[in-house]
């Protein structure tokens, strides 16, 4: 049975790095962050700062 010499394991190594690394910045970039309006914002402020004694 061959084996694989050092520089072989080290290349196959980077190789799966780069992959997943590219993968999850592929997955980072493609989601939009949902972004809430600043009327809610405000209103959610207003809500807030109600005292009642």
């Amino acid at each position: 049975m061959p084996q694989m010499s050092p520089l072989m394991w080290f290349s196959l190594f980077i190789l799966f790095s780069i992959t997943m690394i590219m993968f999850n910045q592929m997955n980072f970039f493609s989601f939009k962050p949902h972004t809430i309006n600043s009327t809610k914002k405000m209103m959610t402020k207003m809500k807030n700062q109600t005292w009642k004694w």
